[in-house]
């Protein structure tokens, strides 16, 4: 019997090869719609970026300060991604682009599934450019849901600690560029910005790490130019 379980003789392991096996299936359905999302958006020249992080991260916040300085510009629409309510898919609405909500009313991560019905569901041609998906917030499952963006953006916030590109390391792994928020409350939190830096390397040395915060703009200049150089990146 098993001591963890109760089961007798070999149905615990039954148990979990059949648990692994609709894992890895849903895993493999999720990738091959990732890849049409993929496929769609490159047909009509659009960026989309996954941004995640932990709730309270400042993933909303940091959209608000973004698309005032690249509308004019730049034509984009914003994929919101929550458990509940539609309250940062208002907040971005007010800065006068398109939004679409996706609630997954328990769901811990967005899956390419309901992205690709938002991104029907947005209109989007030849005429849009870029795409922002605001993740569920979480450091953990979307890590293993790719939705068929050209880059992941990890939103730290200084108040979750220096220690977290190596406590949740796979997330970290496969993001292309890190944005460390809050800055202005690194005097007043016991958070090193070289240890984060150093922890970070050793995760992912190919990311990129931008220090700002978006309430005295200090830094939101790097992250600008980092998206200009993704927005034009050849594919």
């Amino acid at each position: 019997m098993c001591e963890h379980c109760g089961n007798h003789g070999n149905s615990h392991e039954k148990e979990s090869v059949a648990s692994f096996t609709i894992n890895k299936d849903i895993l493999s359905k999720n990738a091959e719609i990732a890849a049409h999302n993929r496929e769609m958006l490159d047909r009509f020249g659009i960026t989309m970026i996954n941004i995640v992080g932990s709730p309270g991260s400042g993933k909303t916040t940091l959209l608000e300060k973004t698309i005032p300085a690249i509308k004019n510009e730049i034509k984009v629409a914003v994929i919101e991604g929550d458990v509940e309510t539609s309250n940062d898919k208002e907040r971005i609405e007010k800065l006068g682009i398109p939004c679409y909500q996706i609630n997954t009313h328990g769901a811990c991560h967005l899956e390419a599934d309901m992205v690709h019905k938002a991104l029907h569901e947005l209109c989007l041609d030849e005429s849009y450019d870029l795409v922002f998906v605001e993740n569920v917030g979480n450091l953990i499952c979307p890590a293993d849901f790719p939705l068929g963006e050209d880059f992941r953006v990890v939103v730290l916030s200084t108040a979750e600690g220096d220690d977290k590109p190596e406590k949740y390391p796979e997330i970290f792994f496969g993001s292309d560029a890190v944005i460390l928020s809050k800055t202005d409350l690194i005097e007043h939190l016991d958070f090193d910005l070289e240890k984060c830096r150093e922890r970070l390397l050793r995760v992912n040395p190919k990311a990129k790490l931008i220090a700002l915060s978006a309430k005295n703009g200090k830094g939101i200049d790097e992250w600008l130019s980092w998206l200009s150089w993704a927005i034009t990146k050849p594919r």
